[in-house]
């Protein structure tokens, strides 16, 4: 039996019309080269022969992994440290804008930091995280529990008033079934918010092949403006904003 995904057809959206676009290198944890295709229809790009379920893992284990370990190695990360109370408040801005207060879940907590602020600004968050290291660096540096990613699957329906996704649904094998679930669990008018790649940006082109954010083979999917409101409208979605 083969432990990666090929695939025949787009996973977006369904069509055969797929191409060979380019190889990218896993530069954190493998050194591995991993092709990457796109749709002809709906333009989606996607990593082409990813490791299936039970053996991605071994792909995410690295100290210098950030959303996991919270690390502060690195010029890198020391940087993402000085710069994270800023993206928290403007992800708390965006939200409060459109939401009143009420129930957030969020998917994909890393180490809980966002979970964390909001829950303190007044919200009632529910937080999902797949990564077991993570969630007890979550308890260890916020005191907030993550639950794993599996309970999405027990939340009683027409209950949340947010869903956030930071770049998570790049990381989501089973890309219907969530995007099904996440409606089922919203409150009428509650709002989906999904920060993802865009291969279409200036520096997606600038450094091609090299372009950080492909994250092979973690990046399941590489997204453009066009193929996410194609997704977000088959699964009964009303893109309502866009924001580079």
């Amino acid at each position: 039996m083969s432990d990666t995904i090929h695939y025949n057809t787009c996973p977006a959206c369904g069509s055969a019309s797929i191409f060979f676009v380019l190889k990218a290198k896993d530069e954190t944890v493998s050194h591995e080269l991993f092709d990457i295709w796109q749709c002809n229809y709906c333009t989606l790009r996607f990593t082409q022969n990813v490791p299936d379920e039970q053996h991605i893992g071994k792909y995410y284990q690295s100290s210098d992994y950030i959303s996991h370990s919270n690390t502060s190695k690195g010029l890198i990360n020391k940087l993402y440290h000085s710069v994270r109370s800023i993206t928290l408040q403007s992800k708390r801005n965006l939200i409060e804008q459109n939401s009143s207060k009420g129930s957030l879940l969020d998917i994909g907590a890393g180490t809980g930091a966002f979970a964390s602020a909001m829950k303190k600004n007044g919200w009632n968050v529910t937080a999902l995280e797949p990564d077991e290291t993570a969630r007890t660096n979550a308890k260890k540096d916020f005191n907030i529990e993550l639950l794993p990613t599996e309970n999405l699957f027990r939340l009683p329906s027409n209950t949340f008033n947010v869903i956030t996704l930071w770049h998570v649904l790049e990381h989501v094998l089973e890309l219907h079934t969530y995007l099904d679930t996440f409606y089922s669990l919203l409150a009428d008018e509650g709002s989906l918010i999904i920060a993802v790649p865009n291969y279409t940006s200036y520096d997606a082109k600038k450094y091609a092949e090299k372009w950080a954010a492909y994250d092979v083979p973690r990046h399941l999917y590489h997204f453009s403006p066009q193929s996410m409101r194609m997704i977000l409208n088959n699964h009964n979605f009303k893109l309502i904003q866009q924001k580079p």
